[in-house]
């Protein structure tokens, strides 16, 4: 009986798998078309514009759940039959720009911002609509036509793939992650430093749950980008250096925030690697970084804090975790989330939707807001605890210590890890 209910069970999966196959076989070739953008705008209004289509051979990424996302995101492309109207692929993302349009300086001056996202190449004209919302989901978009027959899509086939090597396999790509890692800032005779920091990486993350438990789904790729300097640029130290994909510290005049506008840069390394996600290590021991979900995570490799802070800051470019952490005295400090509204973001809340959150893993008895004690921090107990997303006040995270929060934390909490392995299923493993 046992072997019977196996059976049946590998020939529903085998179905599914089929039946995904067949949607991607029936809309898409085995390319991948990389679309740049450029976002613009300030705190009052925001744009975007095409800037440029290429090719390669072989598509890298998901080939199951094509037509939906995980996670809201900051914003999301939708690719629609052109004929039929029919979604046939979706991916949601942020970006740097969508975090500056809520500083200070965003209600002084237009900017604009590098935005790039990569597609399977459709058989047929599609309509993509290009949508991108600020903090009270107001949204902007752009609607634009694409022939796979366009002469002025770039064909980069012949480009030479950059030195690079795996540092975890866990499979073929067509089913697995793929997770580039970029070095920043190491010149050629620092590459064997960059392996050296790009295995830590790796280990590091595949160490903690639920990336542990679905290593198999995973391949990283270490990619030998040299940089004309060594370290980063520090612009409150007059330093500017000649960097792979030029990135630096005083991201929004904030002198630990290092993050790179260069993200055109970052996917010409990437060209004709397998390419879902970028992970770039610094070659610095200032402390600084950030992490953009389905953007890039960029974080300082010889800090004494590097082991936690590429996990914290992979759990937010993968996962679309927020941070958990808050400013006692400085609540004004950032902008980014609304009270008003729900954040999108997966581990936090304003209590105007929890429903769609974690209310289903809190358990009988407990207090919402939740209390803090010894006895429910070491034990991750999950509640509604106030103070996250940058916020003392209003804002609300699952547990006390978690590693979207605290350094020191040994784990995500329950709620980070099961948002984290929704992310890995959906890219995975068919629904």
């Amino acid at each position: 009986m046992k072997m019977r209910r196996f059976i049946c069970f590998a020939v529903a999966m085998l179905a599914s798998v089929t039946l995904y196959a067949q949607e991607f076989d029936a809309n898409f070739v085995d390319k991948t078309l990389r679309i740049d953008y450029t976002l613009l705008g300030n705190a009052s209004e925001q744009h975007v514009a095409l800037r440029d289509m290429s090719s390669t051979d072989k598509w890298w990424g998901r080939r199951v759940n094509l037509d939906n996302v995980p996670l809201k995101g900051n914003g999301d492309l939708t690719l629609y039959d052109a004929d039929t109207h029919k979604v046939i692929y979706k991916t949601s993302f942020s970006s740097l720009f969508q975090e500056w349009i809520t500083t200070p300086e965003a209600k002084t001056i237009t900017k604009s911002f590098e935005f790039t996202l990569l597609v399977p190449m459709p058989q047929r004209a599609v309509l993509a609509e290009m949508v991108i919302r600020d903090n009270t989901d107001k949204e902007s978009k752009l609607a634009h036509i694409i022939d796979p027959n366009d002469v002025l899509i770039r064909n980069r086939n012949n480009q030479q793939a950059a030195p690079h090597i795996y540092t975890h396999q866990g499979g073929d790509s067509k089913e697995c992650i793929d997770v580039v890692i970029l070095a920043e800032g190491y010149r050629i005779d620092e590459l064997d430093t960059f392996y050296e920091d790009a295995m830590i990486t790796t280990s590091e993350i595949l160490s903690y749950e639920p990336f542990k438990s679905h290593k198999d789904k995973f391949n990283f790729i270490a990619v030998y980008s040299a940089s004309a300097d060594t370290n980063v640029s520090v612009p409150q130290d007059e330093a500017w250096r000649d960097t792979a994909v030029g990135s630096n510290f005083m991201t929004f005049y904030m002198e630990r925030y290092l993050t790179s506008g260069e993200v055109y840069a970052m996917y010409d390394l990437a060209t004709n690697i397998p390419c879902e996600h970028f992970i770039i290590l610094a070659n610095t021991a200032t402390y600084g970084g950030g992490g953009i979900y389905n953007s890039y995570t960029l974080t300082t490799a010889h800090h004494p804090s590097f082991r936690p802070v590429v996990v914290h800051e992979f759990g937010h470019s993968f996962g679309g975790l927020g941070d958990e952490y808050f400013y006692d005295s400085a609540d004004n400090n950032d902008e980014m989330h609304s009270l008003a509204h729900e954040p999108w973001e997966p581990n936090i809340t304003t209590l105007v939707d929890f429903d769609s959150k974690w209310a289903d893993m809190v358990a009988e008895g407990i207090e919402i807001p939740t209390a803090v004690t010894a006895e429910r921090s070491k034990n991750y107990v999950v509640g509604v605890y106030e103070g996250g997303g940058y916020r003392s006040k209003g804002i609300f995270r699952p547990t006390d210590v978690c590693r979207m929060r605290n350094n020191t934390a040994e784990r995500f909490c329950p709620v980070c890890e099961r948002a984290l392995k929704r992310v890995i299923l959906h890219q995975t493993v068919s629904k």
